[in-house]
């Protein structure tokens, strides 16, 4: 077998594994991060908040666990914004006409966003009105 030959050209549909397959893998995520940085307002605006949170949540937390508890959410927030994201690429992708289950799609995803903001905000009375 010729050594210039790559595994994934002489066996095609093989994966790679390993270190190869983490540094694909974080090059992957890099770019879903990059893309819905430049792309979508509400992400970058999240990532603002949680710059102000997340500080904030360690300072107020007394304990691991209620640091925890109070950063958490803000992350969960990122989590379902990018989710949120892709599922309004992959709508957008199929077509740019008007279908009531295309916007339903998308509207599921901002709920989603939503409740996730209601978690955080939740979280943070509870825990600040237990003092």
């Amino acid at each position: 077998m010729n050594s210039d030959v790559s595994p994934a050209a002489v066996r095609p549909g093989h994966k790679p594994r390993g270190l190869s397959r983490l540094l694909g893998a974080f090059g992957n995520t890099w770019k879903g991060l990059a893309g819905c940085w430049r792309e979508e307002e509400a992400f970058r605006q999240e990532c603002l908040l949680a710059l102000v949170e997340i500080p904030a949540a360690l300072w107020f937390g007394r304990s691991g666990v209620e640091r925890a508890l109070l950063v958490g959410p803000m992350l969960l927030i990122l989590v379902v914004e990018l989710l949120n994201s892709a599922i309004e690429v992959a709508i957008d992708r199929i077509g740019t006409e008007r279908h009531a289950l295309s916007g339903l799609a998308k509207d599921l995803g901002s709920a989603a966003v939503f409740v996730s903001f209601m978690l955080l905000g939740a979280v943070w009375v509870l825990l600040l009105f237990d003092r």
